[in-house]
């Protein structure tokens, strides 16, 4: 991944319920589930501190306690991290949105989701940001089996062009990972709850504002289903070099 600018920071999604495996962790937030002897969301951050993203705001909700706690307890030297909680469920997008006031001058804005990790050489998607017309990226992987997450309708140019819904079979999906200039922010929608599928990206599209897709080319796992979750473990272990370089 090459050097990302000093000004730009993360915001972490995870204050979701997870309510599909909560049975399987009732203890613990979904992002906060170990994986291969640490949270999910322990890897996710670390792999892109190690690769220059210096600046955190993780957005919670759902056992809001239990997480902080467990980030309190985190040291990475020279790394700033702040949490901010919803007092309602804001949807994705409105995380997004609440968490990024945090720290007001990050920009660019990159968005995770806490509970889906992406091992991939990423520097192609901050090179399109080069192009002072695109003002986002969607970072989209292959898959042979789309069916759980649906697929990114890709456009000429590798724009972004919409969302399809789920169906079986091969495609390119969401893989949870956005980069915003920040000044896009100001054009979501003034909704709550508000999805970044369902409403801010179609509002943007609308506006005729230019979003672009870069195609990764590396591993994705998420722990959104008891199936995907038993293979977490397993998935981290055969990546651990990647993840610890």
């Amino acid at each position: 991944m090459s050097a990302l600018p000093p000004q730009a920071c993360a915001v972490v999604l995870a204050g979701g319920g997870g309510t599909r495996i909560r049975h399987l962790r009732p203890d613990v937030p979904k992002p906060f589930i170990p994986v291969a002897g640490r949270p999910l969301i322990e890897w996710i951050c670390g792999y892109w501190i190690r690769h220059g993203l210096h600046r955190l705001v993780i957005s919670l909700g759902h056992m809001a306690d239990i997480a902080e706690a467990r980030i309190a307890a985190w040291d990475w030297p020279g790394v700033e991290i702040r949490t901010v909680r919803e007092e309602a469920p804001l949807g994705t997008g409105g995380a997004v949105r609440f968490a990024a006031a945090a720290i007001p001058d990050a920009d660019p804005v990159v968005v995770l989701n806490g509970d889906s990790l992406l091992v991939a050489d990423l520097s192609g998607a901050w090179e399109l940001l080069n192009d002072p017309e695109t003002c986002g990226v969607v970072v989209g992987i292959e898959m042979d089996d789309a069916s759980r997450f649906g697929t990114l309708r890709i456009g000429d140019g590798g724009t972004l062009a919409g969302f399809e819904e789920k169906r079986p079979g091969h495609g390119w999906i969401n893989a949870g990972i956005y980069i915003f200039r920040r000044s896009i922010l100001a054009q979501f929608p003034s909704l709550e709850p508000l999805s970044m599928e369902n409403d801010v990206f179609p509002t943007l599209l609308d506006a005729g504002i230019r979003l672009r897709v870069f195609c990764a080319v590396g591993s994705f796992i998420d722990i959104g289903t008891p199936d995907s979750l038993a293979a977490a473990d397993a998935f981290v272990e055969r990546r651990l070099k990647e993840l610890a370089e």
